[in-house]
């Protein structure tokens, strides 16, 4: 049955081999450049002087740090993402949706071909139990394309690190969907929507629609709506009359920012004000007591979101396949 398996699948298999070896292509020439124009900047020695160490860094203050002025070295980080990130956006938008396609070109065709085409009757009729013959295909299929998409994390994380750690927003979306371990997980999660909805709908077309839908609503959801929630995001305040900023660089999530008054109220979302000691007209305008407060996902959190996110991914994947084996065994003839 393996060796069934492999030969309908082989194609596929080849086919994904060759994309990811043009992929890797693209990735490591503009991986390399990166890397070498983040060192030539000498921004691995100044960006950890300049970033903080703590959560809640105000914007550093001028001086100069070894050979370089704190100014100097944001401007070189500057420099870098605005080199790189425009190209560098452009391909990590299109690597976002490398699994998707893996889910509609190898999870979607899995059952809902072998239905269309009714190669699986004759399957059945050799001494193959439907369980065995949904365990081996989804196995063989689910195996290769998870240790393809092992080696595209660590080779995605690899590759857009250095403008991650010039941005500070390893937290964004692009940043934080290319490293790490969740494309993988997205990779399984797509691969067992395909092949649960082949099994749903038992047609090609429809079941890739379907998956297309149904994998863009829950990547969106999830990243928008549940991710800034995995953890309580913790308050940063600091009064008008006290203009400073978060240090950006340091790769906090600021998650929302707004100006309140002093019993709270909010009086400017998505934004921050300053007033200077002696602007009479601003206190008057904002009231005594305003602040500015930040709600903040620490940087430290990366990999405890990154694993969070996995495990809702992977659990997932697990209740899309265990549907699509119940669906073969009791539902399909």
């Amino acid at each position: 049955m393996i060796w069934l398996a492999w030969r309908q699948h082989r194609v596929q298999f080849l086919v994904a081999l060759l994309c990811f070896a043009a992929v890797a292509a693209v990735m490591v020439v503009t991986g390399l450049r990166m890397r070498h124009a983040f060192a030539d900047a000498g921004l691995p020695s100044c960006l950890p002087k300049v970033t903080g160490a703590e959560i809640g860094v105000t914007a550093p203050p001028p001086g100069t740090q070894g050979d370089y002025t704190v100014a100097n070295c944001v401007g070189l980080a500057r420099q870098l993402s605005d080199r790189y990130e425009t190209v560098t956006g452009v391909l990590a938008i299109l690597f976002t949706m490398l699994p998707l396609f893996v889910g509609l070109f190898f999870g979607a065709p899995l059952v809902a071909r072998e239905v269309e085409q009714g190669t699986h009757r004759l399957v059945w009729t050799q001494g193959i139990t439907r369980r065995r013959w949904a365990l081996v295909k989804f196995g063989l299929v689910g195996a290769v394309t998870l240790a393809l998409a092992g080696a595209f994390a660590a080779l995605s994380t690899w590759w857009i690190d250095p403008l991650a750690r010039a941005t500070g927003r390893g937290f964004n979306y692009l940043f934080f969907d290319q490293r790490g371990i969740v494309p993988a997980a997205y990779t399984l999660f797509a691969v067992a929507l395909g092949t649960a909805a082949g099994a749903l709908w038992r047609k090609g077309l429809p079941a890739m629609a379907a998956t297309l839908v149904t994998f863009l609503v829950v990547r969106v959801g999830i990243a928008a709506l549940a991710r800034p929630r995995f953890l309580p995001a913790r308050r940063i305040t600091e009064l008008i009359t006290e203009p400073r900023e978060l240090n950006r660089l340091h790769g906090d999530w600021i998650v929302s920012m707004g100006v309140h008054r002093a019993d709270g109220t909010l009086l400017v979302g998505d934004g921050q004000v300053g007033c200077p000691p002696g602007e009479g007209r601003c206190l008057r305008e904002f009231g005594a007591g305003a602040y500015n407060q930040w709600l903040v996902q620490p940087v430290g959190r990366f990999w405890t979101f990154q694993w969070i996110e996995t495990g809702i991914y992977v659990a997932l994947a697990a209740l899309l396949l265990w549907y699509a084996v119940h669906r073969v065994r009791r539902r399909i003839s």
